[in-house]
C-alpha cells in the first residue's frame, strides 16, 4: 500500500516513515511512504504558498493553483489514488474506516493544510474524501495524516508481528481490548489473574471476553448502541451485577 502526504514540512513525515512498525513495514516494502513538498510547486523567488483571503479576514489561505499542481504530480503516477484532505469539517476516523481503507484502497494521498486553511475550489474540485480524527483544531494537518497513515499500515497482513493483533484490538467489534499482564506475576502486591497462567485456553479466552465486555461498560458503553449485547456477554454482565450487589450487600 502506497502513502503520499503533501505538506510544507516533509521532513516532519520522513522521519516517521523510518521509525518504528512504520519503518519496519517500509523496510519489508509492505507499505511506501513519500512526502511530496507542496512549497515545490510555489511560482515567485519566495516560494509563496498562501495569500489574503477574499472578503477580509483574519489569517491566510493556501493558495488553489499551488495545491492542484501537487495534487495532479501524484496523480500521474497514481490516476486511481484517493486524496484525502485532513480537516475538523471532514466525517470522523475510525476503526471501521481504517479497515476499509486497508482492504479497499491501494493509493491513499493525504493533504495538509496550513493557516487558516484551503481555497474552497480545491475542496470541491480535487478532494475525494475529507477525514477529522477529533472535534478540535490544530496547527495543521501532518499529525493527523500520520495518525491514519498508523492505523491503516498496522492493519496490513505482515506489518504487525502476530496474526491475530489487529483482529484482537480495540474497537474491533465495537468493544475495548481485555486486560493485559506480564512478568513479574507480583508487582507492588498485586499479582497476574491465576486463569493467565492456568494453561486452559479455553478459561483464558472466557475470562478475555469477560474483560473486554466489563471494560467496554465501564468506559465506553456508548459502544453498546453501536453493536448490541449477545447472549454471552448479556451473562458475562448479570453474573457480574449480581457479584457486585452481593459485595454491597456486605
Amino acid at each position: 500500500m502506497n502513502f503520499t502526504v503533501l505538506t510544507l514540512f516533509p521532513e516532519f513525515i520522513d522521519f516517521f516513515f523510518t521509525r518504528g512498525v512504520i519503518g519496519k513495514a517500509v523496510e519489508k516494502r509492505l507499505i511506501a511512504g513519500k512526502t511530496v513538498n507542496i512549497r515545490d510547486f510555489a511560482h515567485d523567488r519566495h516560494k509563496t504558498v498562501d495569500d489574503r483571503p477574499y472578503g477580509g479576514g483574519c489569517g491566510m489561505v493556501m493558495k488553489p493553483d499551488i495545491l492542484a499542481a501537487a495534487i495532479r504530480s501524484v496523480k500521474k503516477t497514481a490516476p486511481d489514488s484517493k486524496v484525502i484532505l485532513m480537516t475538523p469539517q471532514g466525517s470522523p476516523f475510525d476503526q471501521k474506516k481504517a479497515w476499509d481503507f486497508s482492504r479497499e484502497e491501494k493509493d491513499l494521498v493525504f493533504v495538509c493544510g496550513r493557516y487558516e486553511g484551503i481555497d474552497e475550489r480545491i475542496r470541491n474540485g480535487f478532494v475525494d474524501e475529507e477525514i477529522s480524527i477529533g472535534d478540535y483544531v490544530m496547527t495543521g494537518g501532518e499529525l493527523a495524516a500520520m495518525v491514519i497513515i498508523d492505523s491503516v499500515a498496522r492493519l496490513i497482513p505482515g506489518v504487525l508481528g502476530g496474526c491475530e493483533s489487529a483482529e484482537m484490538d480495540s474497537f474491533t467489534g465495537d468493544r475495548l481490548e481485555h486486560a493485559h499482564y506480564t512478568r513479574p506475576f507480583e508487582f507492588e502486591g498485586k499479582d497476574v489473574p491465576e486463569v493467565l497462567i492456568s494453561g486452559d485456553h479455553e478459561k483464558i479466552r472466557q475470562w478475555r471476553t469477560s474483560s473486554s465486555v466489563k471494560r467496554t461498560f465501564i468506559k465506553r458503553p456508548d459502544l453498546f448502541s453501536k453493536k448490541k449485547l449477545d447472549l454471552k456477554e448479556k451473562e458475562i454482565l448479570s453474573k457480574w451485577c449480581q457479584q457486585i450487589e452481593q459485595l454491597i450487600g456486605k
